[in-house]
């Protein structure tokens, strides 16, 4: 039975008390991202309990192979994965040769988490005795940059309470990582290189098969009472890991502030060759600005984001609470700076669903973010599919469709179909309609008619074709039917005559011949080379979808007076 922890407040979530057994769930409730990566709510410091690490970076995937009991044609060969990614939050300290631990501290007193969605703040504070008797006071606060996306930053205080000792701080980079959800218990990632270079240390891996590159770099400062400390500190570099380590004598009730700031890059974005260079650089220059500097521009930030996002509910603190909770999630999932990049259903919370794309963008996503941001934010998301245009019309390809036609992946990455339950991957076909209908609401919406000629009607053609395709006549009922669909509901497999795949496979021609009829009005230029470069037969194929428009079969229960998805 789920057990209701988190407090009711209109912009935070908070967790009060510290119950080992909410920690998983918190850490994923008090995750952040900025779009390029997301960090769930695991401790700095060591914790030995029961924890899903979790740092994520978007679109850096690795195909895990398929794990089927049996074969069908068309299934994918993998999984697409976002993977766990570098550990750059860790934080290791000793107190006079004693680990800080929750798991093994004789008593927790006054934990409080609490993730500022206004923000997109995560601050931890806590109390702790340690087996030795030793109470010390903690305070950490961790952003993700939503200025620079490549930078994390964490500021992290320690007070002794009723002792005066030396306390060791041990900030570390740690690239041997795994994923939780691996089908076959492989590591994805190869090391590269990991050092030191001008006051930063810095960790270099490889993604297996895919070749992805990521180098994360780490600059630290220290702070005794707000007064600045040289960090003389010693370091080490391992397989796959980096950390430094220095040592200062703390007075009781005074309070050593550790400041460190990483910097994430991949060779999605750099050079391969220059990465290790540009994350020390851009790790250092963060140093040099300061936490509160980097924490100020990201809070401005966010508060830009809430100009044109929020939704205000009275008299429901919860439903309050709820909403924003959605819209922080939204805003920090996908800031639609990079066409490449999508929506994975969990967002950056966890491996669920492997952070791969749906067609939920379409269904659900794209309309938030054409009511609440600049358009091209919502255009790149309609982008996305058109990049992977020519792989829809692979994967349908494979399943005997011909002559341009496209089946988009029910999940993917890098628009080849990696979803492998068959009622879901062959007969969820429904997915078609919806990128088609992301087409018609983004032009709608931005008026942005131009777009037909720049890609959507390549997209929208595709999708047509493949419905012309999927159909075929029936003598009995004297209409064009559908059969061995599921559909959007997902309650019943292997149907035949699916009312909404129905219609929208309908409603995706028709609205094709409107897009058609506008670009020859107003682009005829631009559609001479659409048509010469898709091989468009206008006579066969239009005269082809207008019948099958006008026969298509709705199944309608005439006693319920209700359409029958089943």
């Amino acid at each position: 039975m789920f057990k209701k922890y988190i407090e009711v407040d209109p912009w935070k979530i908070i967790e009060r008390g510290w119950n080992p057994e909410n920690h998983p769930k918190s850490e994923s409730l008090f995750s952040i991202g900025n779009g390029r990566m997301g960090q769930r709510a695991n401790f700095e410091e060591t914790y030995t309990g029961q924890s899903l690490q979790g740092s994520y970076l978007a679109g850096v995937y690795y195909p895990d192979k398929t794990r089927v009991g049996w074969w069908k044609n068309g299934y994918p060969e993998y999984f697409a994965k976002v993977l766990n990614s570098c550990n750059w939050i860790g934080i290791q300290v000793t107190i006079e040769s004693e680990v800080l631990d929750l798991n093994t501290a004789t008593e927790v007193r006054d934990f409080y988490r609490e993730l500022d969605m206004k923000s997109g703040l995560l601050t931890r504070s806590f109390k702790v005795t340690l087996p030795s008797g030793k109470q010390l006071s903690v305070k950490s606060v961790r952003l993700v940059s939503i200025v620079d996306d490549e930078v994390g930053a964490i500021s992290y205080s320690i007070t002794p309470l009723n002792f005066s000792g030396q306390i060791e701080l041990c900030p570390y980079l740690d690239f041997d990582v795994k994923n939780e959800d691996s089908n076959y218990g492989e590591t994805f990632w190869d090391a590269v290189a990991q050092g030191q270079h001008l006051e930063t240390s810095f960790v270099h891996a490889k993604t297996k098969k895919t070749g992805f590159q990521v180098s994360v770099a780490m600059c630290n400062t220290v702070s005794l009472n707000g007064r600045p400390q040289q960090w003389f500190s010693s370091s080490d570099a391992q397989h796959m890991m980096v950390s430094e380590r220095a040592c200062f004598q703390v007075s009781e009730g005074s309070t050593l502030t550790l400041e460190k700031f990483a910097a994430v890059l991949s060779s999605m974005n750099h050079d391969a060759a220059k990465l290790d260079g540009k994350a020390t650089e851009m790790a250092r220059a963060n140093a040099k600005q300061g936490f509160d500097s980097v924490r100020d521009a990201h809070v401005k930030a966010w508060a830009v984001k809430w100009e044109t996002s929020d939704i205000e509910i009275e008299g429901d603190a919860e439903a309050q609470q709820g909403i924003r909770f959605n819209i922080f999630h939204m805003n920090q999932t996908f800031t639609g700076v990079d066409d490449r990049l999508n929506i994975g259903p969990k967002g950056f919370t966890g491996e669920k669903y492997g952070g791969s794309t749906y067609w939920d963008t379409e269904a659900y996503c794209l309309p938030f973010y054409l009511a609440t941001a600049q358009p091209e934010v919502a255009k790149n998301l309609c982008l996305y599919r058109y990049k992977q245009l020519d792989k829809a019309i692979e994967n349908a390809q494979k399943l005997g469709f011909n002559s341009g036609a496209a089946l988009y992946p029910m999940v993917t990455m890098n628009g080849e179909e990696c979803h492998n339950e068959w009622e879901i991957t062959f007969e969820e076909i429904h997915r078609n309609a919806a990128i088609a209908y992301g087409v018609f609401n983004y032009i709608r919406h931005t008026q942005d008619w131009a777009y037909l000629a720049e890609a959507g009607f390549e997209v929208l053609l595709a999708i047509s074709r493949f419905w012309a395709q999927r159909v075929n006549w029936s003598i009995e009922k004297k209409a064009y039917v559908m059969l061995g669909v599921t559909g959007p509901n997902e309650y019943e497999n292997n149907i035949n005559n699916n009312w909404y795949t129905n219609r929208m496979a309908s409603w995706t021609m028709e609205y094709t011949l409107e897009a058609y009829h506008w670009l020859k009005t107003n682009s005829g230029e631009e559609l001479v080379r659409i048509t010469e470069k898709t091989k468009l037969n206008t006579r066969d194929e239009f005269s082809k979808w207008s019948d099958i428009i006008e026969k298509m079969y709705y199944p309608k229960s005439e006693e319920l007076d209700v359409f029958l998805q089943q």
